[in-house]
C-alpha cells in the first residue's frame, strides 16, 4: 500500500470496524475452545452459512434458489444435532462447560459472516490489497489493547518454551496464509461458498480428535456430520439449475447440426448445388418459426 502510493478506495473506519468485528469472532472462537470439545466448535461454526446467506441477501442482493435454501437447512439440522449431542454427552464433551462453548461458538460464527461479507463486498468495490493491508493493520492494533486489558495476566502465566512457541507459530503462519487466500475466494465465489468450503475442515476435527487427543466422540457427532455432509451436497447442486433450457437450446442445435450433416451426405452423393441450397433454406425457415434470432442460410 505503501509503494502504490494510492489514496483509499474506501473510508478508514470501516475498515477500522471490520478489523473489530474480525478480532472479536477469532476471540469468541478460540475462548469457546476453553469450554467446549474441538468438534463443537468446528461444527458450530457452520452457524456462519445462514448468516452469511441472509445478509448477503439484504446487503449484496445475491439471489438463492430454493435448492440452495433447502441445503443450507440440512446443514442447520446438524447444527442443533451438535448441541443436542453435548448435552447428552455431558461431562465426555471435552470441556468444562460444553453449552456456554455452543454459545460463544455460534455468537463468534455470527460475526464472522458479519466480517466475511464485509470483506465480500470490500474486495469487489475497493481493492483487494487495500483490504488485506487495512484489515491487518487495524486488527494487529485492536489485538494488542484487547491483550494488554483482558489477557495480561494469562499472557505473564505462560512458561515461554519450544513445546510452547511451535503451536503460536503455527496459529499465526496458519492464519496468515488464510487471510492471504480468502480475499481471492470471496472475490470469485462470494462469503457463502467459502463458509461452506470451510466445512471440509470438520472431518480433520475428528480425526485430530480421535488418534492426537485419544478422545471418544460422540454418536450424534457422525449424525451431524452426516446432514451436513448432505446439506452442502444439496447447497452445491443448485449450481445445475441455473440455465435448465441449457440442454434443451442444445438438442434444438445439434438436431440442425445432424440435418445439415444429412443434406452434405445427400450433396455429395449426386445432388446438385442449387437444390441443396433451396433444401436448406426450406430447412432454416421451418426453424425460424421456432426460433425467431436464426438467420436462414438462404437469405443470407
Amino acid at each position: 500500500m505503501l509503494y502504490r502510493k494510492q489514496p483509499l478506495k474506501s473510508k478508514w473506519y470501516y475498515y477500522l470496524l471490520l478489523g473489530l468485528v474480525d478480532v472479536e469472532a477469532n476471540f469468541l472462537v478460540v475462548k469457546a475452545y476453553q469450554y467446549t470439545s474441538i468438534t463443537s466448535v468446528m461444527l458450530l461454526d457452520c452457524w456462519s452459512i445462514p448468516s452469511v446467506m441472509l445478509l448477503t441477501w439484504i446487503f449484496l442482493k445475491t439471489k438463492y434458489r430454493y435448492r440452495k435454501i433447502t441445503g443450507v437447512v440440512v446443514c442447520i439440522a446438524g447444527l442443533v444435532t451438535v448441541v443436542f449431542s453435548d448435552v447428552h454427552a455431558g461431562d465426555r464433551a471435552g470441556g468444562s462447560n460444553p453449552r456456554k462453548g455452543d454459545v460463544l461458538v455460534i455468537a463468534g460464527a455470527t460475526l464472522y459472516a458479519v466480517s466475511n461479507v464485509s470483506e465480500e463486498f470490500f474486495v469487489k468495490t475497493a481493492d483487494r490489497i487495500e483490504l488485506m493491508s487495512m484489515l491487518g493493520l487495524f486488527g494487529a492494533i485492536i489485538s494488542a489493547i484487547q491483550v494488554s486489558i483482558l489477557e495480561r495476566d494469562n499472557l505473564k502465566s505462560i512458561h515461554w518454551s519450544a513445546g510452547a512457541a511451535l503451536p503460536f507459530v503455527g496459529f499465526s503462519v496458519a492464519m496468515f496464509l488464510f487471510y492471504s487466500l480468502v480475499p481471492i475466494l470471496l472475490k470469485t465465489n462470494g462469503s457463502t461458498m467459502l463458509n461452506l468450503s470451510l466445512l471440509t475442515s470438520d472431518m480433520w476435527a475428528v480425526i485430530i480428535r480421535i488418534f492426537a487427543y485419544h478422545e471418544k466422540v460422540d454418536w450424534m457427532y457422525f449424525l451431524a456430520f452426516a446432514a451436513v455432509s448432505v446439506g452442502l451436497i444439496i447447497y452445491s447442486g443448485g449450481d445445475k439449475e441455473e440455465n435448465p433450457h441449457a440442454g434443451v437450446a442444445d438438442e434444438e442445435a445439434g438436431s440442425g447440426s445432424c440435418n445439415y450433416g444429412t443434406m452434405e451426405g445427400s450433396l455429395k452423393t449426386g445432388e446438385t448445388s442449387n437444390s441443396f441450397l433451396e433444401r436448406v433454406g426450406e430447412k432454416d425457415n421451418k426453424l425460424v418459426q421456432h426460433d425467431p434470432y436464426r438467420t436462414p442460410i438462404a437469405a443470407s
